[in-house]
C-alpha cells in the first residue's frame, strides 16, 4: 500500500499507524473447481489507526491496540474459512479489525497471486472508519 505524506495540519500526535505488511495465508478462495479443492495463498495487508495517548503515557501493553491478537484473529478466519469471493474476504478481515473498539480507522488489501495470467495478483482493497468517542 502506498504511504501518503502527512503535512503538519492533519498529523495528529496521539493517532498511531499499525502497518501488518505481507502477511501470508492459505486459504480455499474462488468459483473454480481447483480453487474449490485446494488452498491457494493469499497475501494480507493492513493499515490499523488508534489514538494511542496512553499507551505512549503509560508504557502498558493493557492501554496498547494489541496487533498480535488482531493478527492471530486474522489467520485463523482466513485459513479456517472458504470465499467464494475476494471482496467478501476483504470484507471479513476489514471486519475482525474493526470489531475492536480503539480501532477509529483501517484498511485492508487481499492479494491473490497468479489469479491472472501476465499479472503478479490481483488484490481488492476496502476501507472503514469510524468517529472517536
Amino acid at each position: 500500500m502506498p504511504l501518503h505524506a502527512i503535512d503538519d495540519q492533519h498529523f495528529d500526535h496521539d493517532l498511531a499507524t499499525i502497518r501488518i505488511k505481507n502477511l501470508r495465508l492459505r486459504t480455499y478462495i474462488g468459483i473454480k473447481e481447483e480453487e474449490i479443492k485446494n488452498r491457494q495463498d493469499v497475501v494480507i495487508n493492513a493499515v490499523i489507526r488508534y489514538r494511542a495517548d496512553k499507551a505512549v503515557a503509560f508504557n502498558h501493553i493493557e492501554q496498547a491496540l494489541n496487533y498480535r491478537t488482531i493478527t492471530k484473529q486474522v489467520i485463523a478466519h482466513v485459513e479456517e474459512n472458504r470465499f467464494l469471493l475476494l471482496e467478501r474476504m476483504t470484507r471479513e478481515v476489514l471486519d475482525l479489525i474493526m470489531a475492536h473498539e480503539q480501532v477509529l480507522t483501517a484498511q485492508v488489501e487481499i492479494d491473490k497471486p497468479h489469479a491472472l495470467r501476465f499479472a503478479d495478483s490481483v488484490s481488492i482493497t476496502l476501507s472503514e472508519s469510524r468517529q472517536p468517542r
